[in-house]
């Protein structure tokens, strides 16, 4: 719990956007960020299931979680910012909407290559959005999001 208070008191004071969505961590490590946006009228559109800036929302926030925890751990000043994105829907979300973004180690490197280099680093990375309680595992969409991040002396 204390995670999601963290994610919401950070997402109120940078993001308020994120944060009107209720955003929920259910897993935050090194290598794995998961994300839940409750299905609720804050996130759903007119046919009743989740609105895709709702479901941007949920992928910006599982890989920038990520990329926060792993700035943190280094101890600099980096600054991170998603240069773009790329969405596929496969299927509506019409419940509540896990996402989830595997790429901590490789967000890992990109954060020491931008300390190393001083210069602005950039990778893609990869969420997957579930809506478990209707569709298991199955994905109703994915995100590829550039990760940027600079070094900030």
């Amino acid at each position: 719990m204390g995670e999601t208070w963290k994610l919401r008191l950070w997402t109120l004071i940078r993001v308020p956007m994120a944060f009107f969505v209720s955003p929920q961590v259910v897993e935050a490590t090194a290598r794995r960020s998961v994300i839940r946006i409750p299905l609720t009228w804050r996130s759903k559109n007119h046919l009743g299931s989740m609105y895709f800036g709702a479901l941007c929302v949920g992928a910006d926030l599982a890989g920038g979680l990520l990329a926060l925890r792993r700035i943190e751990e280094s101890r600099r000043k980096v600054s991170l910012i998603f240069k773009d994105v790329q969405g596929r829907f496969f299927k509506r979300a019409e419940d509540d909407a896990l996402f989830t973004c595997e790429d901590g180690e490789e967000i890992g490197e990109l954060v020491h290559r931008a300390i190393a280099s001083g210069e602005r680093e950039e990778r893609s990375i990869r969420v997957i959005v579930t809506v478990p309680e209707k569709l298991g595992d199955e994905a109703v969409a994915e995100f590829v999001l550039t990760l940027s991040l600079k070094r900030r002396d």
